[in-house]
């Protein structure tokens, strides 16, 4: 899960990166995000496998399509539906596991050149996490990084390791020729036609079945059998977020009519 550098094309909800230094930040504080609308209107969220087992619980786990696929938690089945946060981005129940994509936000490690695998801290500074206020934690402590960017710090650090560890299972799943596109069905009771959601991929049960005992024990001992698994076990979740988005009024614009009821 590569971070992209503040020239290129940026990451999902960030809108300006800018690195933190002590010259222009010296002085600045940080404090909690109160809101983030985008991620109210986002209904997939980048993941790493580090999360797979704790996020199996609350989303589904797919693989996004097009170019390299990337980990994804559906928190809603249509574009712009998310049905766990509400429309400040706000997590609509406390004991959800809120994926550590958004929990990094609006921070990230970043390239500040192109010819340099070296990575800074920088933020989005359209977020209003950053800036002259009266409350917050100090960035810097004299001239050193405080403990509140000491812990900023470490937290991107840690998520770009796991970023690492999840291209490497992405390369052996492509590698092992296991995805599909995926499709599923959902029926819902008294409804006459199924609601049917493409777009995505997952992993091909029938071939996982078929391998050969050499291929399925490398992937048990490399740590990806659990991983796939996790996924796989995930998928039972699509129904809990479809039924969410009819309790929540957000079924899709088309939208089957009802089955007659019967006598």
């Amino acid at each position: 899960m590569a971070t992209a550098a503040p020239t290129q094309n940026l990451p999902l909800f960030y809108n300006d990166i800018i690195p933190l230094n002590l010259e222009q930040h010296g002085k600045m504080k940080v404090r909690g995000l109160t809101s983030l609308p985008e991620a109210g209107r986002t209904h997939a969220v980048p993941l790493t496998v580090d999360e797979f087992a704790l996020v199996q619980r609350h989303y589904p786990i797919v693989f996004s399509v097009g170019g390299s696929p990337v980990p994804i938690a559906l928190m809603g089945l249509n574009e712009g539906v998310n049905v766990f946060l509400d429309e400040d981005g706000r997590s609509r129940d406390p004991s959800l596991y809120v994926p550590a994509y958004l929990r990094r936000y609006p921070f990230l490690l970043a390239k500040l050149r192109a010819d340099s695998d070296e990575l800074s801290l920088c933020y989005d500074s359209t977020s209003g996490a950053v800036g002259d206020f009266d409350e917050g934690e100090p960035l810097f402590d004299g001239d050193q990084p405080s403990p509140a960017t000491k812990a900023i710090l470490e937290f991107c650090e840690q998520f770009e390791a796991a970023g690492l560890r999840t291209n490497a299972f992405i390369e052996d799943l492509v590698k092992s020729d296991l995805l599909m596109d995926g499709e599923v069905a959902i029926q819902p009771e008294g409804f006459n036609q199924p609601f049917v959601y493409r777009g995505f991929r997952m992993v091909d049960e029938e071939k996982l079945r078929n391998m050969r005992g050499d291929e399925l024990r490398k992937m048990n001992q490399n740590g990806m059998l659990p991983l796939i698994y996790a996924h796989l076990f995930s998928l039972t979740q699509m129904r809990d977020v479809f039924a969410r988005q009819m309790q929540q009024g957000k079924a899709p614009s088309q939208v089957p009519q009802p089955a007659p009821a019967t006598v």
